[in-house]
């Protein structure tokens, strides 16, 4: 013991005996320190945090957002975020806000903003920018938050730009093949088993090496006996990282594979983003001599690097990506559609083909873009019409009965909230709006948690979440960009019912990954219910099905509200969880909500109708 550490036991004794019970209990309690507590910084908590501001033009509360209002009553500067998610609370819902000109916020400079990340607390240092322009392939500081449909004050051309920072290229025919090898490696690797567990002697650095070293040779077989002269090649030596362009690359694909096709690699890409989460450590890294970790290629990047962006401001940009269906369609119309659009993209592709960049590329850009147009019918285009059969058949507006009310009490029909009809209809409105906003943007959001799931600077800790060990981690960007999301579905709402809580590293939702992969189940909750319903009319044409329908449900309307309200009441009444924290009416709880609707179907008793019109389950083919 030091000279100074007696000195403080010989004076500590008087201060210890007021730390009783009583004085824990007692309203002073916030004055109160523990004898031992030596790491209060000097000059207090509070001293030091007025010590720092935020930089001129930018939020007071993350400090780290450009301001875009300002509080009339505190005469304080915010982002539209923090406003509405932090500081708009309690004694201050009634604070308004006027929006500060375009021309008043100032960008600090890159050394401002520097220090402003790492001397402020910030969240978000320069490593994290950096990580955002790998990820993304873009230089962008602040994200512009993607809306539904470009702005009145926005070109299309402008729209489309934005876009497609975050869409990834798509596959060719030489990549495909490479990711069937890929996949094929993941399948028999073993690789979250021997690293997500406890009780191994080993080291948890060298089991990684181990299990990534043994991946890349697997590979490496793999493209030995496929192609044995390129498995010469690059093999020859068994030097990994002198292959480590090539392992990059493979990895690469098979994550934008998997952005583009939510439904492919549902074993394996979870296995693949831990590994790249692990070969991002520093004792890792040093460990392998490579990194596995390379941008993902979108249509932005492979136009920006040789320098075609006009591409994405030609009027023709619209038809050459455009989307053809035809459900509901004359044949003459289709083809019609079909001709324009391939005129479209061979005018688009002969004038911006250029050196190093072939017409083949060009139509790969092109219809990378058709592709999410496509993934937008198939994944948001549900809630539109899910909303369209709410307002249609339940608006508050309309004649009541007992079917028609979408009231709910908590304790009954396993309900835990108490609304009336309008309080469910809002409810179930703003729900519906919130997913569709969520899926808009799913593509920004997938690139926002793969930015947050790679982080070399954000650890994970294994946790026990109740489900089995889960890698629990924060996710910062990802947070953030919900919580805008959740921002916008609010405004143009109006007004808001139940808890605008965001689960994201706790035990609900355990990391971005786990984000990732709950909402983009939610067509697989309303596809098949709007896919019934569209398949009713057909239904009633059959004479049997007609008297059965009409005996059961009274009418064809009457089936429709029957499976629509019995969705709307108990697919959003806080159900599914054994408490309020995991269910109730916060953001994720709505969602587990609906799936607890879903795992009861089969009981409910227009459940032979869903067979009738094809169903096979919620996680089957359409």
């Amino acid at each position: 013991m030091t000279p100074d550490e007696a000195e403080e036991v010989v004076h500590e004794p008087q201060n210890a005996g007021a730390f009783s019970l009583a004085t824990i209990l007692d309203e002073a309690d916030d004055q109160l320190e523990h004898p031992d507590f030596k790491d209060k910084p000097q000059g207090g908590w509070d001293e030091e945090t007025k010590e720092t501001e935020a930089a001129q033009g930018y939020c007071i509360e993350c400090e780290d957002q450009p301001a875009q209002v300002r509080c009339e009553a505190c005469a304080d500067d915010y982002c539209e975020v923090c406003f509405a998610a932090q500081h708009r609370k309690g004694s201050r819902k009634s604070h308004t806000t006027k929006p500060i000109a375009a021309a008043s916020i100032q960008k600090a400079s890159p050394s401002a903003s520097g220090s402003q990340g790492l001397g402020n607390g910030g969240h978000q240092g320069d490593s994290d920018d950096e990580l955002d322009q790998v990820v993304s392939g873009t230089t962008t500081e602040n994200p512009v938050v993607l809306e539904t449909q470009p702005d009145s004050g926005s070109t299309v051309g402008d729209w489309f730009l934005e876009r497609s920072k975050f869409i990834p290229l798509r596959l060719t025919l030489g990549e495909r093949k490479y990711l069937r090898l890929l996949e094929a490696a993941l399948n028999v690797s073993e690789y979250t088993d021997k690293i997500d567990t406890i009780g191994f002697q080993l080291s948890k650095a060298k089991r990684i090496v181990h299990q990534i070293r043994e991946l890349c040779a697997i590979l490496g077989g793999l493209v030995l006996s496929a192609d044995y002269k390129q498995g010469q090649e690059l093999f020859s030596d068994r030097d990994f990282a002198a292959n480590e362009e090539f392992y990059q690359q493979v990895f690469e694909l098979g994550r934008r594979h998997k952005i583009m096709n939510p439904d492919k690699m549902r074993s394996t890409y979870g296995k693949l983003i831990y590994l790249l989460q692990d070969s991002q450590t520093p004792e890792v890294k040093n460990m392998l001599s490579f990194s596995c970790v390379k941008p993902i290629r979108t249509v932005y990047t492979v136009l920006e690097e040789h320098d075609a962006l006009d591409l994405l401001r030609e009027d023709l940009i619209a038809t050459a990506t455009k989307e053809i269906y035809s459900e509901g369609r004359m044949r003459r119309e289709i083809q019609k559609d079909i001709k324009a659009k391939e005129k479209a993209v061979e005018t688009l592709s002969k004038k911006y083909s250029r050196n190093g960049l072939s017409q083949e590329q060009v139509r790969q850009c092109l219809y990378s873009i058709g592709d999410n147009h496509s993934f937008l019918r198939t994944n948001r285009d549900p809630c539109d019409r899910m909303i369209l059969y709410l307002k249609q058949y339940f608006h508050p507006t309309h004649p009541k009965d007992n079917k028609s009310s979408l009231a709910i009490k908590s304790g009954k029909g396993g309900a835990r909230l108490s609304h009336d009809h309008s309080k469910q209809y809002a409810y179930v409105l703003q729900s519906l709006t919130l997913w569709r906003e969520i899926l808009h943007d799913m593509f920004h959001l997938w690139y926002l948690a793969e930015s947050d799931l790679l982080s070399d600077n954000v650890p994970y800790r294994l946790r026990d979440t109740g489900q089995g060990l889960n890698r629990v981690q924060a996710a910062p960007k990802t947070s953030r960009m919900m919580h805008a999301i959740l921002n916008r579905a609010q405004r143009s709402i109006g007004s808001w019912v139940g808890s605008s809580v965001i689960h994201m590293g706790d035990h609900n939702v355990p990391n971005a990954l786990m984000f990732i992969d709950k909402y983009s189940q939610i067509y697989r909750i309303l596809l098949p219910i709007c896919n019934t319903i569209s398949h009713i009319p057909s239904l009633m044409d059959k004479p049997a099905l007609r008297s059965y329908i009409e005996d059961e449900f009274g009418s064809e309307d009457g089936l429709c509200r029957e499976i629509l309200g019995d969705f709307f009441r108990h697919g959003f009444d806080g159900s599914g969880a054994d408490n309020f924290f995991d269910a109730g009416s916060c953001i994720d709880g709505r969602l587990t909500s609906a799936w607890n609707w879903c795992s009861s179907l089969e009981k409910k008793r227009f459940f032979p109708v869903f067979l009738l019109t094809g169903f096979i389950g919620f996680d089957g083919d359409w």
